[in-house]
């Protein structure tokens, strides 16, 4: 006698790939979600780089200045003030680094059903799961929002984080 997987367990494993596909924002008009076709595709628009302006929308799904989110990803504001006169891309590396932020921030705002203050009260909390830090600080690496983003996923499938 063969059991059936349980279907709910499949369904959201399903669901949170594809949310992550659909997570990056439009780095042009800062606001529509639109997936990456290919990982390659995403490669190339991080290798691009992506426009200052896209900082502001972190800013705004955190509800903090840009001049908190300058620091804690680490780019120096006069760098984000030069590019955005200049119209000009952030690098690769910063680039990629907002990209996952923004990953991170709208898998966050789901796992929270939605309840955007809620989510921006837990980030700015110490979290024991995180060794006693709050997930924003831990923002600034790759490393960092993949611990951060762990901690979801166990808040998404019921364990303690």
């Amino acid at each position: 006698m063969t059991k059936n997987p349980d279907t709910s367990s499949i369904k959201k494993k399903k669901s949170a790939v594809v949310r992550r596909k659909k997570a990056v924002r439009s780095i042009k008009s800062g606001v529509q979600v639109v997936p990456f076709p290919t990982n390659l595709e995403r490669v190339r628009i991080i290798r691009s780089g992506i426009p200052p302006t896209s900082l502001e929308v972190i800013s705004a799904e955190l509800n903090r200045p840009v001049k908190a989110i300058l620091e804690l990803v680490g780019i120096a504001q006069t760098t984000y003030n030069k590019k955005k006169k200049e119209g000009s891309n952030l690098n690769a590396g910063d680039s990629e680094l907002i990209v996952l932020i923004t990953e991170l921030l709208t898998v966050g705002v789901e796992v929270f059903n939605g309840e955007k203050e809620k989510f921006q009260r837990w980030f700015a909390k110490p979290n024991a799961a995180l060794g006693g830090n709050t997930p924003e600080s831990l923002i600034d690496t790759k490393t960092g929002i993949d611990e951060v983003m762990r901690c979801l996923h166990r808040i998404e499938y019921g364990n303690l984080a």
